[in-house]
């Protein structure tokens, strides 16, 4: 008997600095571990220059994929290189406004009229035509939606603390409230080395469908290894009582050899 589908994603970051190591992408971390703990499959996580003839093909790849969600951050800034919605303009072949409601946010906000919008200020507005857009409540550049096919495009800024911001606001609701599936997730310690816990791993995910689990042998110990449960299911109940399964079971496991578990 199959589960819920659970629904995919894809996070793209777009920004030259990231490429050429100049700054840290911990957006895509950050929100690798939102969507899964909101019940998504994150499955391809892309880091791009601000370049249109780079961004266009990835957004085609992910509608062409069926990808359920994907959101992108970078690129929604006022300088010149900040090309996100034009590269999303131009792959839908849609033109561009700027959206009055941003704008009046913007005048408010700053206690100017229409004309003390600076060049930068409006091209932030800017937007393409059929952009769902929600007002950031941490910075300046806004959070769009685009629908296209099945697939949903969430737009980001790429500062860390706008981006979040605006994910927890607006993103999270729209994508929990459209999923058939609930997630939870736990972590556990062991003094076992990865070959003494994989087959106790395969085991719980070949009898536990829809869980995942990973021991992570790069953040071992002198004492003790990380192993992370993963539990979707069709509501919260039903993913925390998987979850609680799989972890009882590893655990009386690891117990049967006489090694250590901690949570």
């Amino acid at each position: 008997m199959s589960g819920p589908k659970v629904p995919t994603a894809q996070i793209v970051a777009i920004g030259t600095e990231l490429v050429l190591g100049r700054i840290q992408d911990t957006n895509s971390f950050w929100l690798s571990q939102q969507l899964s703990d909101l019940g998504a499959d994150v499955r391809r996580i892309t880091v791009l220059p601000d370049v249109l003839d780079e961004v266009i093909p990835v957004l085609q790849g992910a509608a062409e994929a069926g990808t359920d969600f994907v959101v992108i951050t970078g690129g929604l800034g006022p300088t010149p290189d900040d090309l996100t919605v034009e590269a999303l303009a131009t792959w839908l072949g849609e033109t561009t406004y700027q959206e009055p409601s941003l704008l009046e946010d913007y005048m408010r906000r700053r206690q100017v009229g229409a004309d003390g919008l600076s060049d930068g200020m409006r091209k932030m507005a800017t937007v393409p035509e059929s952009a769902i857009v929600w007002a950031s409540p941490a910075g300046w550049a806004p959070c769009i939606q685009i629908n296209r096919d099945r697939t949903a495009f969430f737009v980001l800024p790429g500062p860390p603390r706008e981006m979040e911001a605006l994910f927890d606001r607006y993103v999270a609701t729209a994508i929990s409230e459209s999923l058939e599936v609930k997630s939870a997730a736990r972590r556990v310690f062991v003094n076992m080395s990865e070959s003494e816990v994989s087959p106790f791993i395969e085991e719980a995910m070949a009898q536990l469908p829809g869980l995942y689990a990973k021991a992570y042998v790069a953040l071992r110990t002198d004492t003790h290894m990380p192993v992370d449960f993963v539990a979707r299911a069709g509501s919260d109940r039903d993913a925390r009582r998987l979850l609680s399964d799989a972890v009882d079971r590893f655990s009386a496991d690891v117990k049967a050899l006489g090694k250590d578990i901690h949570y």
